[in-house]
């Protein structure tokens, strides 16, 4: 998908061969004396078009107008927000098969935001998924010219836009990817070949490497796969090199069978969307090395198969995991807090100013909040206040939830330091308060994208969640400067209550 920007009015636009032209009217509009306007102006009166968000006429070979199809989109107050619902409503006519060149023109000046939305909504609404689908059914769409009075203007915001697109589709990508195209060594490859971008380093780590490191939650929930885990590091050195870090930790389980405490079968296909943390984080440093921001950013993705064969982890074991830390596996299909936990160890070594991983945890966080906000949990007030102004910034939301310790009391075990769930209520927060026990004074944000990170149904599909907030949050802290650890020193990690034999 090719992206322009063009300084354009609506009486230039009229000239611009193509096969749609669509014209945004927001509230207010002044039309000029040029053909386009006139054509708005006219439906307007005539009750035939509102400017309300997404109502829209369609003109087929309009007098005095070069393009094909001409749509006269309402854009209602002409804010990022009402624009992305705009171009969403006219999907059909930018997916159509016919549709190979669009041009995209204001209708008057393009607000701040405005112009990435309108990027990201045609990108969003024209995207095609063919890695493993016959070739004809590949995106129509190739060529969109965004039309603004001044281009200049809103370059920088366009480029950004165009950058972030290109992130979220790679994670929507490796999102939708089934499990036999997406393996551990899999997407383990493809964060190899981000390393080609500047400024992007990557290691991957395997079983033996793992082993070494004493990753024993990690390693348990992989026991079950003849697929080998992978543990994938990634680097963006867009700072001084003794600039902390922010550390981004993925969940990349490849497929979720439950294991021995196994799923039911319906919709467990969509069981190969529980790396859709990994593959936002894979998305976030494609955008990364478009944007080429001044900061430094570690990525994680703890990568395996949760799977129930004769060697796979049993409920009622007991693992050590890497911060010497025991956890009774009471439950199988809680794998992910398991292999994120020595991710979140293994963070601690960066020294990060924070640390943020991204999960599709839990399906109490769906019930909780649906599919429209991403659950946010975190330890510090500065964190969760800056990822949630990204994530409005970005209309990819978030909500916060609580941490009160009281919430832990379920997570006690007689066997272990813990046990790896508590009881269905507030299921999401336990889960949290899991993690919250490996990350010690880092701060630290959990993202539970469970009901963000794809869709169902008929739209069944990766949604590339949350590449926008995540990415919106790294570029503000690299304006205002990424907070640095106190006095230099290495972030605590979690503390053993007690020392052990044979520990």
């Amino acid at each position: 998908m090719n992206f322009d920007l063009k300084t354009l009015d609506l009486t230039a636009a009229a000239f611009e061969k193509c096969d749609l032209l669509v014209v945004l009217i927001p509230e207010g509009f002044k039309p000029g004396r040029d053909a386009l306007s006139s054509l708005a102006a006219l439906a307007l009166k005539s009750g035939d078009l509102s400017t309300k968000a997404g109502k829209h006429l369609q003109l087929y070979q309009a007098p005095a107008v070069a393009a094909r199809r001409v749509v006269l989109l309402g854009q209602g107050d002409g804010s990022a927000r009402a624009t992305r619902q705009a171009l969403q409503s006219a999907g059909a006519a930018l997916k159509a098969p016919q549709t190979k060149r669009v041009v995209l023109c204001f209708g008057g000046k393009a607000q701040p935001g405005a112009v990435s939305a309108a990027v990201q909504a045609v990108a969003d609404v024209s995207y095609v998924y063919t890695t493993t689908k016959p070739k004809a059914d590949a995106r129509s769409l190739t060529r969109c010219v965004l039309g603004v009075p001044q281009a200049t203007d809103v370059r920088e915001e366009f480029d950004s836009g165009v950058a972030l697109v290109a992130g979220i589709e790679f994670a929507r990508e490796w999102g939708n990817r089934p499990a036999n195209h997406s393996t551990p060594s899999l997407v383990a490859d493809a964060a190899k070949s981000l390393a080609k971008l500047p400024r992007i380093q990557c290691k991957v780590m395997g079983p033996a490497e793992v082993g070494r490191l004493k990753m024993g939650a990690f390693m348990a929930v992989a026991r079950g796969s003849e697929e080998p885990l992978r543990f994938i590091e990634l680097r963006y050195n867009g700072a001084a090199k003794d600039k902390a870090p922010v550390v981004l930790v993925g969940k990349g389980i490849t497929f979720d069978t439950g294991g021995i405490s196994i799923k039911p079968a319906p919709e467990m296909d969509e069981m190969k969307f529980d790396m859709c943390g990994a593959a936002s984080v894979l998305g976030v440093f494609r955008a990364l090395g478009e944007l080429q921001p001044s900061i430094n950013v570690v990525g994680l993705i703890p990568a395996c198969e949760n799977m129930p064969d004769g060697r796979a982890v049993k409920p009622g074991d007991v693992v050590t995991s890497m911060s010497g830390q025991t956890i009774e596996i009471l439950n199988t299909d809680a794998e992910g807090r398991l292999v994120l936990c020595d991710a979140l160890t293994y963070a601690a070594r960066f020294k990060p100013a924070a640390v943020v991983d991204i999960a599709t945890l839990t399906g109490a966080c769906v019930i909780a909040l649906g599919g429209v906000r991403s659950g946010l949990f975190a330890n510090n007030e500065a964190l969760a206040s800056a990822l949630q102004t990204a994530g409005d910034a970005a209309q990819d939301l978030c909500w916060r939830m609580p941490l009160d310790d009281d919430y832990a009391d379920g997570l006690k075990s007689n066997f272990a330091d813990m046990g790896n769930v508590a009881g269905r209520a507030g299921g999401s927060i336990t889960a949290a308060k899991f993690l919250q026990k490996f990350v010690g004074d880092m701060p630290w944000a959990h993202l539970d994208i469970a009901g963000t990170a794809w869709k169902g149904g008929a739209a069944k599909g990766s949604t590339g969640r949350p590449v926008g907030l995540l990415v919106q949050y790294l570029v503000g802290q690299a304006k205002v400067g990424v907070p640095q650890p106190a006095g230099g020193k290495k972030a605590a990690g979690p503390r053993v209550a007690r020392a052990r034999a044979g520990a």
